[in-house]
């Protein structure tokens, strides 16, 4: 990337031009209200490096940030409540989040050249890394086991107890295993795109996303605490729990209406929004949500309209403990390496490689840049080396791995701006938000019933992304649709298995012995076989590379049929 002359600085900054330019703003803003709007002409495209005016950066980047903000704060949010960590910790994780997505996003914005090499970090696109979802099943997975094998203490009233540890150890198992991909990016592009085409991605993706949804429709509920549970005393007999205002049974009227409420408040800002309002649905949508249950007073105490918007005094709890000011390393977690999840995050990794792939030439695609070619495998080289670096980086900074976002490709699409410039404005925002703690204690505050609404819609497109995915795969291999439907289905049927019946591999091993290495593989291969996602990418990588490519039969069938037409019609 090259610093433009100080002259052209000193023009941007100092005239009407540099600033607002001749953009459509009224474009961006004018919602689109059924029979009454009249269409305009949308503004042209900016490419990736298009000096575009300062404002239409900035707007911009700020609509970039409102797309990833939801995804950034869902994991830290899934994983501490997982292992009941206090919500200080929480908050800060959620901080960590936003920060380290800011940093690495720049990363892979800016393209650096490897010294006195032909490879590359970064894919030099618009491209923006956010905490992956890949990795919540395998930590659910591996976090479920150390409180049944004792490393996560259990309270003497049968709850779960608070354990940093395990994160600490989910944290350091990533730092070890993101070699793994760093390693991988050397490899020909040519090779990784023919390895894991759209039909083993695809599958993927989908079940990321399936296998999540479940955990969003306990919150719409009421809760994924032990209040799922409806038991019938005890602290997690009413949700959140029976300290809470307005607590209520697991599944009651009043949380299914908060959930429901944010989805379809999502659904209308796609319906009637503009286009700046159809980037941030889900954010409006959760707003709208803290609004309603504020008002009416459902698990936030002492709320005024005032507050709510301004994030003043969500809740006296968590916003108290936020700190005002925050940065990475203010809480720092004890790294250890927890052996059974060694094969499975390596797993995931391979998961985490495949998404970037993709991602990226989706990125390319709307940019209106070339999709194959020497220029774009050396993009995919960067973004997969860049997101082997990012997974290490971001447990350095006490976050999970990241990698690169796929729904602001939407944002490029709605907008037309493929700049690198709205991108740093994207990452400055989000900095700024994970330096500000009060931002994250506000987050940390939602209702579970409005978080689930959001999360199980978010969840669900990112199912979509895989179906779109394995759609893609019958249509670049038009010729092999048995083959695929057979690979598909070989994998389909343990995901979907596993899906629905979350616990049928925890029986499998019965080793009690004293042999901790055996012990520890067998946890391993229990922790991929109970992953639906790990598991249906294990069935159909195999398939993919075993299974010999063959003609349809039924497409022979039909040229024998026009074959034989035409015969006839010249003996005619």
């Amino acid at each position: 990337m090259t610093i433009p002359p100080m002259a052209d600085i000193k023009k941007k900054l100092t005239t009407k031009e540099g600033w607002v330019g001749s953009y459509d703003y009224a474009w961006l803003c004018t919602p689109s209200i059924p029979f009454l709007s009249k269409s305009r002409r949308p503004p042209p495209f900016f490419g990736l490096n298009a000096d575009i005016p300062i404002l239409v950066a900035l707007l911009s980047g700020f609509q970039h940030m409102l797309a990833m903000i939801a995804g950034l704060v869902t994991p830290p949010i899934i994983l501490s409540s997982s292992l009941n960590l206090d919500s200080e910790l929480q908050s800060y994780l959620i901080s960590a989040s936003l920060i380290i997505s800011g940093f690495l996003s720049a990363v892979q914005m800016s393209r650096f050249r490897l010294f006195k090499t032909k490879y590359f970090i970064g894919t030099g696109l618009l491209t923006v890394v956010g905490t992956s979802f890949a990795v919540i099943p395998v930590a659910s997975a591996m976090f479920s086991q150390m409180y049944s094998n004792g490393f996560c203490p259990t309270n003497s009233d049968g709850t779960l107890g608070a354990c940093p540890d395990a994160y600490g150890a989910l944290i350091g198992t990533s730092m070890v295993c993101a070699f793994f991909e760093i390693l991988l990016s050397f490899l020909p592009a040519k090779v990784l795109k023919k390895t894991f085409p759209p039909m083993v991605t695809g599958v993927v993706v989908f079940f990321i996303g399936a296998s999540l949804v479940q955990s969003g429709f306990e919150d719409w509920g009421g809760g994924a605490s032990g209040c799922h549970a409806r038991p019938t005393s005890g602290f997690f007999s009413l949700c959140p729990n029976i300290g809470a205002p307005n607590a209520a049974t697991w599944g009651s009227p009043q949380f299914i209406g908060l959930g429901f409420l944010v989805y379809v408040t999502i659904i209308l800002v796609e319906y009637m929004g503009s286009p700046a309002m159809r980037n941030a649905s889900v954010v409006i949508g959760l707003i709208v949500g803290m609004i309603v249950s504020g008002a009416t007073g459902c698990e936030i105490p002492k709320l005024s309209l005032s507050e709510l918007i301004f994030s003043l005094d969500v809740s006296d709890s968590t916003i108290t403990s936020a700190p005002v000011i925050t940065f990475l390393w203010v809480h720092t977690f004890k790294l250890t390496v927890y052996g059974p999840a060694v094969i499975p995050f390596l797993a995931a990794y391979l998961i985490l490689m495949m998404e970037a792939i993709g991602d990226t030439t989706a990125t390319s695609d709307v940019s209106k840049l070339e999709v194959e070619g020497d220029i774009f495998d050396s993009r995919i080289q960067g973004g997969v080396l860049a997101d082997g670096i990012s997974g290490f980086l971001s447990a350095l900074g006490t976050m999970t791995p990241m990698s690169i976002f796929a729904q602001n490709n939407g944002v490029i699409a709605l907008t037309r701006c493929a700049s690198r410039s709205a991108g740093y404005f994207c990452c400055f925002f989000l900095v700024l938000l994970g330096i500000l703690g009060k931002v994250s204690g506000a987050f940390l505050a939602i209702p579970k019933p409005v978080l689930g609404g959001m999360t199980s819609f978010l969840f669900s497109s990112v199912a979509v992304s895989g179906l779109k995915l394995i759609g893609q795969a019958f249509h670049s291999d038009p010729h092999n649709t048995r083959r695929t439907r057979f690979i598909l289905t070989a994998a389909m049927t343990l995901g979907i298995g596993n899906l629905l019946v979350s616990d049928w591999a925890s029986y499998l091993f019965t080793y009690s012995g004293d042999n901790q290495a055996l012990l520890g593989f067998y946890d391993s291969i229990e922790i991929i076989i109970g992953t639906p996602y790990l598991v249906a990418a294990l069935v159909v990588i195999i398939l993919n590379a075993i299974l010999p490519y063959e003609r349809d039969e039924e497409e022979d069938v039909v040229e024998i049929e026009q074959s034989a037409s035409t015969g006839n019609l010249l003996q005619a």
